[in-house]
């Protein structure tokens, strides 16, 4: 099994003709990661004192922007002074300009549909970090949020290791997502009636959580809680090292970080209707198997 497929890209603004466009978007909808070795996210010279975990604030899992906002609403999970806390917006900002960038070069069939979501660093270690076991992103998991419902939305990411030591961003990345849910989805639950509307009454959720939502939390969840799966189902130890860049859906690949510290990330939303390979999307994998609409 390689879910991995590098190119050599070195620049933001790649040039790539139609056919190399054509070859990634076809290996990320059918669930592979791209990786780019060679296209390092460069930090100014005075941005560098931003690698240490004293700019968190401990509360959060990483420090967070949000489109295009200004520092007082925008910038979470910092701490610092306002000159330090703009310097942060400044780096997190570029980083989301240059995947913006690379994801017009790179697929531009996606532009006119997508969105630009949040921006984060991630400057806390993964090995040492506390949480529950539903929260343990170093077991294999595909992204699904109890708040934040997607409705069947993709969530296209694009990663960038900026650890000074050397230290790699160490993933599992697990099988294909219908095989995993040919033996999970048959576990899962519809929603009951009005729950769905209940929850966003109560501001459990944001958005109305569809079905989809409402299974693909269960999937989650399930995969994390069973650790003879986490041990021994087909997988794939993967080094991400300082410099690389990788794009992953990560509502569709199953990953875990395992170690790692200092990373970008960018996620874009993007509709399925707007993908080349539509049958691909998790959305239209599980509404086939269960033979109906799921939002």
């Amino acid at each position: 099994m390689n879910i991995i497929k590098t190119f050599d890209f070195n620049q933001w603004n790649t040039s790539v003709d139609s056919s190399v466009s054509d070859e990634v978007i076809d290996a990320l909808e059918h669930g592979h990661v791209i990786a780019l070795p060679q296209l390092e996210f460069k930090l100014l010279h005075e941005e560098q004192k931003f690698l240490s975990t004293d700019w968190a604030d401990k509360k959060s899992k990483n420090i967070s922007l949000r489109p295009r906002a200004g520092v007082s609403s925008g910038l979470k999970g910092a701490v610092g002074s306002e000159a330090d806390l703009a310097a942060i917006q400044a780096m997190i900002q570029r980083y989301a300009d240059q995947s913006k960038q690379l994801i017009s070069a790179l697929l531009p069939s996606y532009v006119p549909n997508l969105t630009v979501a949040n921006t984060s660093f991630r400057p806390l270690e993964v090995e040492t970090r506390a949480t529950s076991y539903r929260k343990d992103d170093t077991r294999l998991h595909a992204d699904a949020f109890p708040s934040n419902p997607t409705q069947g939305t993709r969530l296209l990411r694009v990663f960038n290791n900026v650890n000074p030591y050397g230290k790699p961003r160490v993933w599992r990345v697990g099988e294909p997502f219908n095989k995993m849910a040919e033996t999970y989805l048959p576990k899962t639950n519809a929603l009951l009636p009005m729950q769905a509307w209940l929850m966003k009454q109560l501001h459990i959720t944001k958005k109305t959580r569809t079905e989809y939502d409402h299974r693909m939390l269960q999937l989650h969840d399930q995969l994390k809680a069973d650790m003879h799966y986490q041990q021994h189902a087909p997988q794939q130890l993967v080094n991400f090292m300082p410099g690389t860049t990788w794009i992953v859906y990560s509502d569709q690949v199953l990953h875990a970080a395992m170690a790692g510290q200092y990373m970008m990330e960018q996620t874009f939303y993007l509709p399925v209707n707007a993908l080349k390979s539509p049958e691909t999307a998790p959305l239209k994998v599980l509404e086939k198997m269960l033979n109906r609409s799921l939002i």
